[in-house]
């Protein structure tokens, strides 16, 4: 959903034909523009309206239909991630949160006008009251893991490979024999946190209602999101604890949230086309 971005229309001169026209589209451009709408979620009906500010501090409010309410305020003439902006974003979305089930729009999402929205709630609402059935209850944890860079002795007491690259290259030191062997070590390194990062992984996983993995690299091998039930929260937050001891030597892990569940929910079906 996109909100088109129109200046203003010169009202001081008068105008007459093809001006009178263009100025006629401009206007109507404009009014359009100004009927924009800053989504933030979608709720059951008969939530409370947020108090916090919205987005470049404009007052929220509930558009209601079919069941359903999405939150929003009126979209701002420029919007950009200032970080006032997201965290009032991040504002209006908790105060839905701790109501019952939400699904949380990402940063920016707009919605040219009123009716739109509402249409669109009034033709997708079988789709979302499903997804936010899906939950209700529940909250997003997100466990991310980077590499701990450091420790070779005990790498190189494991791997037989290792041991003998760095005791040849202690008896003949040179300089292309210290690049394989740092090389050999990083590579060693990595494979004991992406190992580490599997453990946690089939660790955690039956603790939560579903899993969904993010994108990872050579520095951060683990990086997952958890949809749990409020009640396991605890338990989950316990044994990423104990994960944490157990492996701190290799993999470094944080945990964030509990976070609006915005990895586990689709609010256009597929044929919205958005």
């Amino acid at each position: 959903m996109t909100a088109p971005t129109t200046s203003a229309p010169d009202t001081t001169a008068p105008t007459t034909g093809a001006d009178a026209t263009t100025a006629n589209a401009t206007a109507t451009a404009t009014a359009t523009a100004l009927k924009a709408l800053y989504v933030y979620g979608i709720t059951p009906a008969g939530v409370s309206t947020p108090r916090s500010p919205g987005v470049d501090g404009a007052p929220v409010r509930l558009l209601t239909e079919s069941g359903l309410c999405a939150a929003v305020s009126s979209a701002p003439a420029r919007l950009r991630p200032r970080r006032r902006d997201l965290m009032a974003h991040q504002a209006v979305l908790d105060e839905l949160a701790a109501q019952g089930p939400l699904l949380p729009m990402r940063f920016a999402v707009l919605s040219p006008r009123p009716d739109a929205l509402a249409s669109q709630l009034r033709a997708d609402a079988d789709h979302l009251k499903r997804q936010l059935e899906d939950v209700r209850g529940c909250v997003e944890l997100n466990v991310k893991g980077t590499v701990v860079p450091g420790h070779f002795a005990d790498l190189v007491r494991r791997d037989e490979g290792l041991r003998a690259l760095a005791l040849r290259t202690r008896r003949r030191p040179d300089y292309e024999g210290n690049v394989r062997l740092g090389e050999a070590l990083a590579r060693g390194v990595r494979r004991e946190a992406r190992r580490a990062a599997g453990d946690v992984l089939d660790r955690l996983t039956p603790l939560a209602v579903r899993t969904v993995r993010g994108p990872t690299d050579d520095e951060q091998v683990l990086s997952a999101s958890f949809l749990l039930r409020s009640a396991d929260e605890r338990r989950f937050r316990r044994a990423v604890d104990e994960l944490a001891r157990a492996c701190g030597d290799r993999l470094a892990i944080s945990l964030t949230g509990p976070l609006p569940c915005y990895s586990f929910v689709d609010p256009s079906p597929e044929r919205s086309g958005r």
